[in-house]
């Protein structure tokens, strides 16, 4: 059996129940956008907008439930929770005023989509529309942007993530 994508740690039955609530939310996802795409729908355009509007709710939460208001490290701790860090298992690689940079090495969303059959450029595709709630979370905060790098749905062993602070 392949090892890519298995979560490597931390495996207990709340933490398997997180899991599996953000792979029916995948799934879900999958669905409707290629029932979108099947009834001649742009589903990726569709898929970002709605997506990333979901972020903007998000971002502002977020936002208030930081402790100091355009600090990153507090971006990032009110973000990326520990339950988050351990669903996702995400390692911070970087963590300062300047650079937020997490490794995530086990994705949920990956797992639903596969078990939908889909593979190559249509999870890729996915896992981008997917990541425009990060984008709509990181749109209301002015003073930082997003970058995504290579992704576990491009074939990757792991993703990475990057929230900078605006020159």
């Amino acid at each position: 059996m392949s090892t890519h994508n298995q979560p490597k740690h931390g495996q207990d039955a709340t933490l398997d129940s997180l899991r599996g609530a953000i792979g029916h939310r995948a799934l879900w996802m999958g669905l409707l956008l290629q029932e979108a795409q099947a009834q001649g729908l742009d589903w990726e355009k569709l898929g970002h907008a709605a997506i990333f509007k979901a972020g903007c709710l998000h971002g502002e939460e977020i936002k208030r439930r930081m402790a100091v208001a355009g600090s990153l490290p507090s971006f990032g701790s009110a973000f990326f929770t520990d339950e988050i860090k351990r669903i996702f298992e995400i390692e911070v690689k970087r963590c300062d005023e300047e650079v937020l940079c997490l490794e995530y090495g086990h994705c949920p969303l990956v797992t639903a989509w596969k078990r939908l059959g889909l593979e190559g450029e249509m999870l890729a595709k996915l896992c981008d529309v997917a990541m425009s709630g990060d984008r709509g979370i990181t749109s209301r905060f002015s003073q930082f942007r997003f970058e995504l790098g290579e992704t576990i749905a491009q074939g990757h062993d792991h993703c990475v993530v990057q929230f900078l602070r605006e020159k």
